[in-house]
C-alpha cells in the first residue's frame, strides 16, 4: 500500500514544484492529472530523482456518456491516450468517470448510462492489452448524474473483467451518497482498485465527521492492498477548482502534512515504508 497526492489539488502549479513538495512530505507518489502536454521523457527522471512513482492517472473532464457520438469519440480517444501514457510511465491505474459538473442527462438517464457502460467496456480492451487497469470513480450527485454509489458502480461493471476494470471509492463522495460508507467499502470488496481520502468537508482526515476508524476497518476487512490517494482541497467556494482565496496553498499543504501523518499511523504495518 502506497500513499499519494492528486496533482489536481495544486491547481496550475508546475509539476516539478508539486512533486518536490509531495516528496518532501514523505509521500510515495502522485495521482497525475492526465494533461496531454505531459512529457514522459521529462517526467520519469524527475520522479525517479525524488523517489516518487505515478500511482494513478486522473482524467481531464471528457464525456463518455454524451448523446453526441462525436463527443463520445473524443472522450474515447482521450482515454486511449491516457492508457498509453500510463503504460509508458509504469502506472497501474487510469481512473474514469462521467463528465464532472454535468448533473442531469441531456438525453435520458438510461441512454447515457448505456453510453458510459459501452465506453468503459471498449476501454477495458485497450487497458487489458496495455497491462493497465481502469478504475471507475464514484462521484456525488452534485458533480455527476451517473454513478453515485458503490452499488451503482458494481451494476455498471457487471460482466466486465474485474482484473481490468475496478472501482475507485472516495471518502468525501461516500460521505454524501452512502448510507453507511464502511458498508459501501465492504460491498465493493475485491473490485476496489483505488481509494481516495479527504474528510466530510474535503479537509484532512480528522477535520470533519467521517468515522475513520470504521471506514479503515472496512478497508482492511476487504484485504485491500491498493494505493491511497489524498485529494483534500482548501476551504472556500466552488468545488470544481482547488484554487480558493488568499492562503489556499498554505492551508492545502497543512492538510497534506496532516493526511500523511494520519495514514501512516492508521494503516500501520500495511502501509508502504516509503521514506517515512
Amino acid at each position: 500500500m502506497k500513499f499519494g497526492v492528486c496533482t489536481w489539488v495544486f491547481g496550475d502549479a508546475p509539476l516539478e514544484e508539486v512533486a518536490r513538495t509531495v516528496a518532501g512530505m514523505g509521500y510515495d507518489g502522485l495521482e497525475l492529472k492526465g494533461d496531454p502536454a505531459c512529457s514522459p521523457v521529462a517526467l520519469r527522471p524527475l520522479l525517479a530523482g525524488l523517489g516518487l512513482e505515478v500511482l494513478s492517472i486522473t482524467p481531464e473532464n471528457v464525456d463518455l456518456a454524451h448523446p453526441d457520438p462525436a463527443v463520445r469519440h473524443q472522450a474515447l480517444d482521450y482515454y486511449r491516450w491516457a492508457i498509453d501514457l500510463a503504460a509508458e510511465l509504469g502506472c497501474p491505474i487510469v481512473s474514469c468517470h462521467g463528465a464532472v459538473g454535468r448533473i442531469r442527462p441531456l438525453a435520458t438517464q438510461e441512454s447515457e448510462w448505456a453510453y458510459l457502460r459501452e465506453g468503459v467496456a471498449a476501454l477495458a480492451e485497450v487497458a487489458r492489452a496495455a497491462g493497465v487497469r481502469i478504475a471507475v470513480e464514484v462521484l456525488n450527485r452534485y458533480e455527476s448524474h451517473l454513478v453515485n454509489t458503490a452499488r451503482q458502480a458494481l451494476a455498471l461493471l457487471e460482466g466486465l473483467d474485474p482484473g481490468t476494470v475496478g472501482i475507485l471509492l472516495d471518502a468525501y463522495h461516500m460521505n454524501i451518497e452512502e448510507a453507511y460508507p464502511p458498508e459501501a467499502v465492504r460491498l465493493t470488496g475485491e473490485r476496489l482498485s483505488l481509494f481516495h481520502v479527504a474528510d466530510s468537508n474535503r479537509a484532512a482526515p480528522g477535520r470533519g465527521h467521517t468515522d475513520w476508524a470504521a471506514l479503515l476497518a472496512a478497508l482492511r476487512a476487504t484485504g485491500y492492498h491498493g494505493d491511497v490517494i489524498v485529494e483534500c482541497t482548501a476551504s472556500g467556494p466552488d468545488p470544481f477548482t482547488p484554487v480558493k482565496g488568499e492562503g489556499w496553498r498554505q492551508e492545502l499543504e497543512a492538510y497534506l502534512r496532516e493526511s500523511i501523518a494520519f495514514l501512516s499511523q492508521s494503516l500501520g504495518p500495511a502501509a508502504s515504508p516509503g521514506r517515512r
